[in-house]
């Protein structure tokens, strides 16, 4: 791997890669202004696949959910964009939205770039978003009559 001279955080991050084949990254507003995310570092390195990003649910849900993506891939399932995940939550069905926002990287997956570049790769990796619905009514933040708190804990880095 090229690199170099790296932080305690990286240390951290590469040391969870070699041992599970990636490492979850969360984040979150203590304000509350907004949603908490947690994505993945690693799953470009370890599995040739796009790293995974899941907004506005529990820290532990949205680790669990990517952990299983992990593990779905690692077992040989094939990637597509506008992809239903089944088994990533027991209440509902997720879809995998191909992300195409501008400042993705800038503004939310950061440490999976960094790890890109550090790679030696130019540009960005790919990256997915799962998206979740509402448990009430399971309405998808693009449907029409989706609650405005669904939508609102995914921001939609998707076109």
């Amino acid at each position: 791997m090229a690199g170099g001279i790296v932080s305690e955080e990286e240390q951290r991050i590469l040391g969870s890669i070699e041992a599970h084949g990636w490492y979850a990254a969360h984040r979150y507003d203590p304000e509350l202004v907004t949603p908490n995310y947690t994505y993945t570092v690693g799953f470009s390195q370890t599995l040739d696949a796009p790293e995974f990003i899941v907004f506005g649910l529990h820290r532990d849900v949205m680790y669990d959910m990517l952990a299983n993506v992990h593990d779905q891939i690692k077992a040989g399932r094939k990637l597509e964009d506008n992809q239903v995940w089944k088994g990533l939550h027991e209440d509902f069905d997720c879809v995998g939205r191909k992300v195409s926002h501008e400042d993705a990287f800038g503004k939310y997956a950061e440490l999976a770039d960094w790890l890109w570049a550090r790679n030696g790769q130019g540009g960005h990796p790919a990256l997915v978003q799962i998206v979740w619905p509402g448990l009430l009514d399971g309405l998808y933040p693009w449907d029409e009559g989706c609650r405005d708190s669904v939508a609102d804990a995914q921001p939609k880095l998707w076109r």
